[in-house]
Order: structure tokens, then C-alpha cells, then sequence
């Protein structure tokens, strides 16, 4: 069998979901070759595994990527986006922009090369002086170990594999986490089901009138501050959960009580700090992500928790090599719609400096 000619770019991205399509953005402007490699059947990224009544808690002005910002379906007023909204706008971006992308395509292995990197796929191979990893987290839910996990016989799901809650009708459902995930499950959940809600601490709910725009706001004036010395006062983080209208609807029902968490699982539930047992037919767990850095592993370097020591988003001990999105040791809010764009068009800017500069011709 003959193999197929590697192929040729300047730079290659890894992943189409919103962190790559910014980068892409301003690449663009550079007049670099580069190339997108998904590996998702269609546009969307990680938004194509939400739940089916996902939806974010900002308005679409404040959920934008760069350039060109959402776009307010007809009709609809200043409400909270629906999950499929998002994933129509994504479409939608990388046709405004003509974006080089190519799915499904699955990377396989990122090694060194002389020049740069291999990128190895299951639908061929690249190379290129610079690669971009912007694979986000989806793929890698984090479930906390409990002692007698694997002996419950029902049903355990991360949030990463829940849909919705038709199949939970009539249910003891067991809801673990204290973010915004956590909750918009749970308000939905708690319409069919009888469900339970285990926090660490006690949840902090945000004013009704508090949403995604204002926390980042808040959230860049402490992050300004804290890059000069200094410590203001300001209430609301990123993490804290927002009143979209299914959560206040919960509210209204009294179903908002969350409990510390259990000391361990048994085959038909749980047991609480009292020694109480209870029940539970289904366990989702809305425990957060890892980064999906995996692919990184050939290059020695990936940390327990899937980070890569980074300057911004370059890799320190990897010339060539930036990752994009992953929360804020990659970028203040790079993991948001509206806060990737700062990051990434740092990261253009740094590779089209990196890269040799064309020579003119004569």
C-alpha cells in the first residue's frame, strides 16, 4: 500500500469549535497557509453534546466571536440563547469567513519534526512549522472516585452524555455539582423526576437581573486589577449560577436545596455523613472537564490534570506550539465565546512573528 504525500501548510488547528474558528479569524489576516482539522461530523464543536434545552446565560450580543457578533433570531427578545441557536451561528461564522476546514478528521498523534510537526490523521497526514491546539474539553468529563462506585446498579451519566429528561420520568435522580451545568439540569429535571442536588458548599445564586455579560465584566475588572497589585471588592464570578428563567422556575417549586456530599455509594444509592441510606436510580454527575490534551502526549508535555506549562498560550518547553481555550491558564475567559477572541488573536499574532517572514519578490 502506498502512502499517501504528507501534506504542506504553515500552520494546522486542531479542533473547529469556537476557540479554533477565533483563531482562524485573525490568521486569516496574516496570509499564512493553514488548515482547520475537526473531528466533529459538522460545525458546532463541543455545542453539538449539550443537552437539548441548553442555553447560554448571556444575551447574543454579549456570546460573540470575533468580527462579526451573534445574531438576534426573529422575533425573539433579550432572552438567553438556545443551544441551537449557537451551533447555527457557528455554521454560519465559518461560511461568513471562508474558513479552511476539513471534518470529520481525527489527529492521532502530534510529533516533532525538524521543521516543526507531524500531524498525523485518520484521513492522512500534515506538516507544519506551527500547530494550534484549541481541542477544548468536551471528550474529557471528570467523574470524582467514591468508594463503592462501581457497585451501583443504576445509571450514572456525566452532564458531557446527558440529553434531556424524558427517560428520567418518575425517578430518584442524584445530581452532583455546583455550577451553572448542575443546575439547569437539575431545574429541568425536577419537572418529571424527584431529584437530589449535592453541592461541596452551598451554592451562590446571582441576582435575577445579573447574567453572563455582567459577570464578565466583573470578572475583567478583577482580572485587570489583579494583573496591577491590586484587590477590589466585587461580587459574582464566572463559576457562580445565573437565574436563567428555568432556574427561577425551580426556584418558584422549591427544589433549589442542595445537600454536602456523601461519604460513599452503594449498589442501590448512597450514604450521608449521618449514616443515612437512601436510594437513587440515577446518578449525573455535573463535575467539570479536563482539558483534551491527550494528543499532546507523544511531546512529554502534559501534566496530571492535562496542562501544558504556557506563556499566554505558547508552550513554553514546545517552540511552535499554542493551545487556545482551555480556561484561564490559557487566557482570561478563553473558555467563553465572548472572552476567546483576546487570546486568540494574541496567538495570530505571535505565530505570524514566529514564522519566517516572506521574502519579497524580486
Amino acid at each position: 500500500m502506498v502512502e499517501e504525500p504528507i501534506q504542506e501548510t504553515d500552520i494546522v488547528v486542531i479542533g473547529g469549535g469556537q476557540s479554533g474558528l477565533s483563531v482562524a479569524y485573525f490568521l486569516r489576516r496574516t496570509g499564512r497557509s493553514f488548515v482547520i482539522l475537526d473531528d466533529q461530523p459538522r460545525a458546532g464543536g463541543a455545542w453539538l453534546h449539550g443537552w437539548d434545552s441548553l442555553r447560554l446565560f448571556s444575551p447574543a450580543e454579549a456570546s460573540s466571536l470575533p468580527g462579526w457578533p451573534m445574531p438576534r433570531p426573529a422575533g425573539s427578545d433579550a432572552g438567553f440563547p438556545a443551544r441551537q441557536q449557537v451551533i447555527d451561528y457557528l455554521n454560519a461564522y465559518e461560511a461568513r469567513y471562508k474558513l479552511p476546514i476539513r471534518r470529520p478528521v481525527r489527529v492521532e498523534q502530534l510529533t516533532r519534526h525538524t521543521d516543526g510537526y507531524i500531524i498525523r490523521t485518520d484521513k492522512g497526514s500534515w506538516r507544519a512549522p506551527a500547530v494550534v491546539c484549541s481541542t477544548g474539553t468536551w471528550t474529557q468529563p471528570i467523574l470524582p472516585a467514591y468508594p463503592g462506585q462501581s457497585d451501583f446498579r443504576g445509571l450514572q451519566l456525566h452532564s458531557a452524555h446527558y440529553h434531556s429528561s424524558d427517560s428520567l420520568a418518575g425517578q430518584r435522580v442524584l445530581i452532583v455539582g455546583g455550577g451553572n451545568s448542575a443546575a439547569q439540569i437539575l431545574a429541568e429535571v425536577s419537572e418529571v423526576a424527584h431529584p437530589v442536588w449535592v453541592t461541596l458548599t452551598e451554592p451562590t445564586f446571582l441576582p435575577d437581573d445579573v447574567d453572563g455579560r455582567v459577570l464578565f465584566s466583573r470578572a475583567t475588572e478583577r482580572y485587570h486589577a489583579a494583573q496591577a497589585g491590586q484587590s477590589p471588592e466585587s461580587t459574582g464570578r464566572l463559576g457562580d449560577i445565573v437565574m436563567v428563567p428555568s432556574v427561577q422556575a425551580a426556584r418558584s417549586r422549591g427544589v433549589l436545596q442542595a445537600r454536602r456530599p456523601f461519604v460513599r455509594i452503594t449498589a442501590q444509592g448512597v450514604v450521608w455523613p449521618d449514616g443515612r441510606s437512601e436510594s437513587f436510580d440515577t446518578i449525573i454527575w455535573c463535575t467539570g472537564f479536563r482539558p483534551a490534551t491527550d494528543l499532546l502526549g507523544p511531546l512529554g508535555l502534559v501534566d496530571r490534570e492535562g496542562r501544558v506549562a504556557t506563556d499566554g498560550t505558547r508552550a513554553i518547553d514546545a517552540p511552535g506550539l499554542w493551545l487556545v481555550g482551555y480556561g484561564n491558564w490559557t487566557g482570561f475567559a478563553s473558555a467563553t465565546l465572548i472572552g476567546v477572541g483576546r487570546s486568540a488573536r494574541q496567538t495570530a499574532e505571535e505565530i505570524n512573528a514566529y514564522l519566517p517572514q516572506p521574502q519579497p519578490s524580486i
